[in-house]
């Protein structure tokens, strides 16, 4: 519309009943827009709520060791890691010093180096270890592949399972229970 003075935008206005409302105030002149304001805030308030649904959360999940842990406790501990770094979790990895063992801290920091070596394929360190009181930090994060596929999987899976349900009756219903098959 041009430049129009404020008495006669303001007119315009209430002629068509709109609202009028400034867009950008530092311009020379500054502009205005006739619109339904509260209609804007209602849209502006949707995509905000929808763009807070689309977010991405970070879960961090905390493995605890010990610099003397026995390798078969490693090993579940490892596939815990493994675990979480495939369902796009980050993990934080904890080493708890007690006593003597304060004064051995390369330990741990091998430990820590063995476990990052080992889960190299499914993730990466985000935090070198780092020594904090009685305690070594470590924190992996899953690689990019990796979490993209447990964002799918999670979406995903529920709908699979429910279409796979109707398909084929599960395989106790096939037999009658009790029966042997003599």
């Amino acid at each position: 519309m041009g430049i129009v003075p404020l008495e006669r935008a303001l007119q315009l206005a209430a002629d068509v009943d709109l609202d009028l409302v400034e867009v950008a105030p530092m311009a020379r002149p500054p502009v205005c827009k006739l619109m339904d304001f509260g209609k804007f805030k209602y849209e502006s308030a949707l995509k905000a709520r929808e763009a807070r649904r689309n977010q991405q959360q970070t879960v961090i999940k905390e493995m605890k060791l010990r610099p003397k842990i026995d390798p078969h406790d490693y090993e579940t501990k490892k596939g815990h890691v493994v675990r979480f770094l495939k369902a796009g979790d980050k993990v934080k990895v904890t080493i708890m010093f007690r006593g003597r063992e304060q004064s051995r801290p390369e330990l741990g920091y091998r430990l820590l180096r063995r476990l990052e070596s080992e889960i190299s394929e499914l993730g990466y360190v985000e935090a070198a270890p780092k020594q904090d009181g009685r305690n070594m930090i470590m924190v992996l994060a899953p690689h990019r592949a990796t979490k993209a596929a447990a964002t799918a999987a999670r979406t995903g899976a529920p709908r699979e399972r429910e279409a796979g349900a109707a398909e084929a009756p599960p395989a106790e219903a096939a037999e009658p229970a009790g029966t042997t098959g003599e």
